[in-house]
């Protein structure tokens, strides 16, 4: 079980390393297929990977239970470092979602990319990219984990610059970069301390011994990893990342925007969950900063002008469901939506791309009408949007309920939790962590686990309800303008290629009955009454949206929005906020220390110069290379020894 997933995770990274070497003169040798020999050491080791990560979740369903393997022991004379790998059911279901992401975005990209001059380091990229977030999913320890985690940030810089030449890329690359290394440091403190506290950094020892760990060490521990948590799912205030991230290849954002680096930090939170339990302070940390998140990107993605935009925030908006589900003590839920977001939001950055390269434009305004010569997009984006909204039958439907009735549970019950996921078997109220003993049976560490305030559980319910009448609305506008009223452009409408746009309908699939795997679990099935209510919320959100809309169909239904769209168009103005705050301090601070090193450092080091010059000239001029004033020097000194001996002796 082991090996399969380390070859699911290695295969990827040789073919990023033969790509990167051989890719350009492989085009020349492989032909006859898209994308020549780049697209196929892009695709064909990703499709051996997704066979073997189904077989992995297959093995795992059937037999549940974790598998473990250490690779190598690193004795550092500390705190020893295992480098293997962990395969459950959470690490198998993720990693199986990552496989077929990135395998959708390679075939879509043969087409979107075809003709690009640097075809081959794109897919190079993507693939190391992949394998880096299945080492996340599958590691065993936490700084093998972390490894990948630095490998996706380095991956998502040179991806999102792909079109380095044009400046709008590299600043977004750029600030991709600063922004989630920021939270990054937070991240690897956060690890240093669990893993130093625990006395190993292995996940299983740390989950193992986190009820035994002193309740500071944890919660300084959850609070930093948090900090690595927000950059990476670009969450508040470290989002506004994500939005000029869009720059970069539609594939891109669908690869970064669905299941991979923004998922990471779900997952991560999810993967020691024990942690968290432990912590009800950094739960209620989390918890506000998913409502500010969920509430403020919707706000966002209803005033977009930009397609992709958009979907950027929407995204920012639905990871902070996840977290808000972490938060009130429904991991599986949390689970559940970044597996059904995974698929829909894939779904949606493709098609969105198939719409592009039909416009040739991003922009909301220069569509209208494409569902009569754009079918396939059409039915496969509006699959993607109801999922989005949350209409019931489709897949975000599901999984967004299970969310709010979690939620609604904990404000009714003064913010205890409905269940705690993995662990929800257990005394709720001692939960830490459940090895297993010699004998296979199963030892708890017990602690006292305590819920979020009341006050705090009721914000994150009340901020849900209100997530779900957002969604609904820009998802019908973008609906709405996209695919209805009169075209708005004096391009052709018709389907791009049928490699991108049979992609996009495959996707369409898991995005439309991904929902209907999770009637298994008892806490995953839809309940009446959080269904009901978020079915009136959603009717009234699209009902509004379609209102608006219908009264001028060539006018965007945003126009509503009145005084305040300019606030929410530019995300609450938090990127101003930080220019003023961060950046033209930080700005002003370089000029100075540039100045002082100028005219300080650099003076010092000139000045100490031009003095050896001075001293060095002083020094020259009885070294003149005259022999008789040599002989002349010599002679005196003959006569002036001679006289002192004389006169002293």
């Amino acid at each position: 079980m082991i090996w399969l997933a380390s070859l699911a995770a290695l295969l990827p990274f040789l073919a990023a390393f033969a790509g990167m070497l051989f890719g350009p003169s492989l085009t020349r040798v492989v032909r006859g297929v898209p994308g020549g020999g780049p697209g196929v050491l892009a695709c064909a080791p990703l499709g051996v990977s997704a066979v073997l990560s189904a077989v992995v979740a297959l093995v795992v369903w059937r037999d549940p239970g974790a598998r473990t393997g250490t690779l190598a022991l690193v004795d550092t004379g500390s705190v020893p470092i295992r480098v293997g790998l962990q395969v459950d059911g959470l690490s198998a279901v993720v990693g199986l979602m990552v496989c077929c992401v990135a395998l959708a975005v390679q075939v879509y990209s043969l087409a979107y990319m075809r003709g690009d001059r640097r075809y081959s380091s794109y897919a190079a990229f993507i693939s190391l990219f992949t394998s880096a977030m299945l080492l996340v999913v599958y590691a065993g320890d936490l700084l093998v984990l972390y490894a990948g985690w630095e490998v996706m940030g380095i991956c998502s810089y040179f991806l999102i610059g792909h079109h380095w030449e044009e400046r709008a890329n590299s600043r977004a690359a750029v600030k991709a970069f600063l922004v989630t290394r920021l939270g990054d440091a937070g991240f690897l403190i956060g690890v240093i301390v669990l893993g130093v506290g625990a006395g190993t950094f292995q996940i299983s020892g740390i989950l193992a011994r986190a009820g035994e760990l002193p309740g500071s060490t944890v919660t300084a521990a959850a609070l930093l990893l948090l900090a690595g948590v927000a950059g990476k799912s670009a969450q508040f205030p470290l989002h506004t990342w994500l939005p000029d991230a869009m720059a970069g290849p539609t594939p891109i954002s669908a690869l970064i925007h669905a299941a991979t680096m923004v998922a990471a930090g779900v997952y991560v939170v999810a993967r020691l969950y024990v942690v968290f339990l432990l912590t009800p302070g950094a739960r209620t940390v989390l918890a506000v900063i998913a409502v500010i998140s969920m509430v403020g990107a919707a706000c966002a993605a209803l005033a977009q002008d930009d397609l992709k935009r958009v979907l950027a925030y929407s995204t920012i908006s639905q990871l902070a469901v996840m977290a808000a589900a972490l938060a009130v003590g429904a991991e599986s839920a949390a689970i559940f939506h970044l597996l059904t977001h995974g698929a829909f939001k894939a779904l949606l950055f493709l098609a969105a791309g198939c719409v592009i390269v039909t416009a040739g434009s991003t922009m909301l305004a220069h569509y209208g009408g494409l569902r009569r010569g754009m079918p396939i997009t059409f039915w496969s984006m509006t699959v993607g949007l109801a999922a989005l909204a949350g209409v019931p039958p489709f897949s975000g439907w599901f999984s967004k309920d299970s969310v709010i009735e979690a939620a609604q549970h904990a404000a009714a019950n003064g913010g205890e939790a409905a269940g705690a996921g993995r662990f929800a078997h257990a005394p709720l109220d001692a939960v830490a962590a459940r090895p297993a003993a010699a004998d296979g049976s199963k030892v708890w560490t017990y602690r006292l686990v305590e819920g979020l305030p009341g006050g705090v559980a009721w914000l994150v319910y009340l901020g849900l309800l209100v997530t779900v009448v957002l969604t609904a609305a820009y998802a019908m506008r973008t609906w709405l303008m996209t695919f209805f009223g009169e075209p708005r452009g004096a391009y052709e409408i018709r389907e791009p290629s049928k490699l991108m746009s049979w992609t996009v309908a495959a996707l369409a699939v898991p995005a439309a009955v991904l929902g209907f795997f999770g009637l298994g679990a008892p806490e995953l099935r839809p309940h009446l009454g959080a269904s009901l209510l978020s079915v009136l919320l959603l009717g009234l959100g699209a009902g509004a949206a379609f209102l608006v809309w219908n009264r001028d169909p060539a006018l965007d239904p945003a126009r509503a929005l009145g005084p305040v769209r300019p606030a929410f168009a530019r995300g609450f103005f938090v990127d101003e906020f930080y220019a003023v705050a961060i950046v033209r301090p930080v700005k002003a601070l370089a000029r100075y220390v540039v100045a002082f090193d100028r005219a300080g450092v650099d003076a010092a080091v000139v000045g100490t110069a031009r003095g050896a010059r001075g001293l060095a000239r002083l020094l020259r001029v009885p070294q003149n290379g005259n022999p008789q004033t040599y002989l002349t020097g010599l002679l005196a000194g003959v006569v002036v020894i001679v006289a002192g001996v004389v006169l002293f002796l």
